[in-house]
């Protein structure tokens, strides 16, 4: 069993996808095939910018055994209002800022949800989001 936790701060724009390219190159010397950790990276990342341009910082925490790769992406706060809403194609939410920097077009639970062979999105306004993805090996 591997089991890892990332430290994601808020606004932090500059390491944005720090944490899923690390755990695209522990998973890639792990031998997971190459589509499925595609899958993975592309759901990782988007997970993390999400906790970046949204929350108030947070953890990613990776477990994996013989069958699953699970992510758990648990933020600090503000949760989300309308999870319906935030999950359809085309919805934000972000910022000025972000979407200056070229974040926030509305796909990030969106493609999340394509990616991963399991999804879970647990919030409410004004508290913490916690998204569980898991991907069979």
């Amino acid at each position: 069993m591997i089991c890892k936790e990332y430290n994601v701060a808020r606004e932090d724009f500059q390491n944005a996808g720090k944490v899923s390219s690390e755990i695209k190159k522990l998973l890639n010397s792990l031998m997971i095939p190459s589509p499925i950790l595609r899958r993975i990276a592309v759901a990782c990342y988007e997970a993390e910018i999400n906790m970046i341009i949204h929350s108030y910082g947070g953890v990613i925490k990776l477990l994996m055994d013989d069958e699953d790769i699970t992510l758990i992406f648990e933020d600090i706060g503000p949760g989300i209002e309308d999870i319906e809403k935030a999950l359809e194609k085309g919805y934000s939410t972000a910022s000025v800022k972000a979407r200056e920097l070229g974040f926030g077009a509305g796909m990030g639970l969106y493609n999340i949800k394509r990616m991963a062979d399991e999804f879970d999105l647990n919030s409410r306004a004004n508290d913490k989001t916690i998204l569980t993805i898991k991907f069979k090996v």
